[in-house]
C-alpha cells in the first residue's frame, strides 16, 4: 500500500511537472486532470494542451521577432479556455492557437443544429454536454507562405437516460496564395503517414470530406488546397479513435513549419501581396458563412467572441469583379481550387 501511494504521489508530481509546459495551466487544474488521468476527458484535456504549447513554441521559434500573448478565460455556464495569439510579428500577421473546455447545458439551439447529425434524447430541451478542442489559424506576412488551420476536438453529451454518446471531430488544412507542388506533396505526404499508421482507408476518406467541407459554394471553390477533415468520429472504439487523433495533432508541426522555414524569406512584390489580400477576403467568406465551428461558438451560450473569430486574418480585401490574367501563377491556384488534387499519388 505504501509503494502505491508513493507511485501516486509520483505520478502526480509527473502531471504538475507537465502542466508547467504549458502555455497557462490548465483549465481543470492539475489536481482534475491527475484525477481524470484515464478518463477521456482527462486525457484530451492534456492532448490539446500539450498540442498548443508544441504549436506555440515552434511558431515563436519561427517569428524571431514577437511573442504570444496569453489569456486565460472563464465561462460562466462552465469550464474556460486559454487564448494564445501572436499579432504583427515578422514572419506572422497573426497567429492564433486556442485552447476550450466547456460543459453546462446545451442550448435548444445548439442541440437542433447537432439533431441534423445526431439523434439525441433530451429532456426538456436541455441536453449536458462537455465540449473541447484545440484550434489554430495561422496567417503569416509573406504571400509565399501558406496559410495553415487545424482543429481537433473531442465532444461528450449525457441524454436524458443517462447513456453517454461521445464523438471526436478534426483536421488539418492548407491554403496557400500560391501554388508550389513541392509544398503540397510535403503537407499531404506527412499527414497521409499520420492516417496510415491506424488504417490505410482514412487518408482518402478524410482527404475527400476536407475537399468537400471547405467549400465556398457562391465562389464555386475550395477554400484551400485541403488536407483532412473529420467529424463525428465514434468507431471503431474511443480508445482507437483517440491514437488516431493523437497522431494528427502531433502532425501538426511537421507538415507546416518546414513549408514556413523554405519561404518566410522569399522576395515579394506589391501584386504578389494584393492577390494574397483578396484569397483572404475568400477564407472570412467561408468562415462566416460556412463554418459549423464558427456557428456553433456562435450559438453557444457564454462563448467567448474573440476567440471564435480569432480565425480572421488582421487584413483582407474584397475588390469587385476582379479576375486574374489567364496562365497566370494566380490563375493556376484558381484552377486547383475548382478541381482539387491528389498530391500523393
Amino acid at each position: 500500500a505504501a509503494a502505491e501511494q508513493e507511485q501516486e504521489e509520483e505520478e502526480e508530481q509527473e502531471m504538475r511537472r507537465r502542466c508547467q509546459r504549458f502555455m497557462a495551466p490548465p483549465v481543470s487544474g492539475p489536481r482534475e486532470l491527475w484525477r481524470r488521468r484515464r478518463d477521456m476527458r482527462g486525457r484530451m484535456e492534456l492532448l490539446i494542451m500539450e498540442t498548443q504549447a508544441e504549436v506555440c513554441r515552434a511558431l515563436a521559434a519561427l517569428d524571431g521577432g514577437a511573442a504570444f500573448t496569453v489569456n486565460t478565460w472563464e465561462r460562466k455556464e462552465g469550464g474556460g479556455g486559454i487564448s494564445c495569439v501572436l499579432q504583427d510579428g515578422q514572419v506572422f500577421e497573426k497567429a492564433g492557437v486556442n485552447v476550450s473546455v466547456v460543459f453546462g447545458q446545451l442550448s435548444a439551439e445548439a442541440v437542433q443544429q447537432m439533431k441534423s447529425r445526431k439523434t439525441l434524447k433530451d429532456k426538456d430541451g436541455k441536453v449536458p454536454f462537455c465540449a473541447m478542442g484545440v484550434s489554430s489559424v495561422i496567417h503569416p506576412k509573406n504571400p509565399h507562405v501558406p496559410t495553415v488551420h487545424f482543429n481537433y476536438r473531442y465532444f461528450e453529451i449525457e441524454e436524458a437516460d443517462g447513456t453517454k454518446q461521445w464523438w471526436f471531430g478534426g483536421g488539418t488544412d492548407l491554403t496557400p496564395t500560391y501554388l508550389n507542388k513541392e509544398d503540397a506533396v510535403h503537407f499531404h505526404k506527412t499527414l497521409k503517414e499520420a492516417c496510415d499508421k491506424h488504417d490505410p482507408k482514412l487518408y482518402p476518406k478524410y482527404k475527400k470530406w476536407c475537399d468537400d467541407y471547405f467549400y465556398i459554394k457562391h465562389r464555386g471553390e475550395r477554400r484551400g488546397i485541403g488536407g483532412i477533415f473529420f467529424d463525428d468520429v465514434d468507431s471503431p472504439s474511443k480508445e482507437e479513435v483517440f491514437q488516431f487523433v493523437q497522431s494528427c495533432a502531433k502532425a501538426i508541426v511537421p507538415c507546416y513549419v518546414p513549408i514556413v522555414k523554405k519561404h518566410r524569406h522569399d522576395p515579394f512584390t506589391p501584386e504578389e501581396k494584393l492577390w494574397q489580400q483578396l484569397r483572404r477576403g475568400r477564407y472570412v467568406e467561408f468562415n462566416l458563412v460556412y463554418d459549423r465551428g464558427t456557428k456553433f461558438g456562435l450559438a453557444t451560450p457564454g462563448s467567448r467572441i474573440e476567440s471564435i473569430l480569432m480565425s480572421l486574418p488582421l487584413t483582407a480585401r474584397w475588390e469587385y469583379m476582379h479576375t486574374p490574367p489567364e496562365n497566370s501563377r494566380e490563375a493556376e491556384i484558381l484552377e486547383v481550387l475548382r478541381n482539387p488534387k491528389d498530391w500523393v499519388h
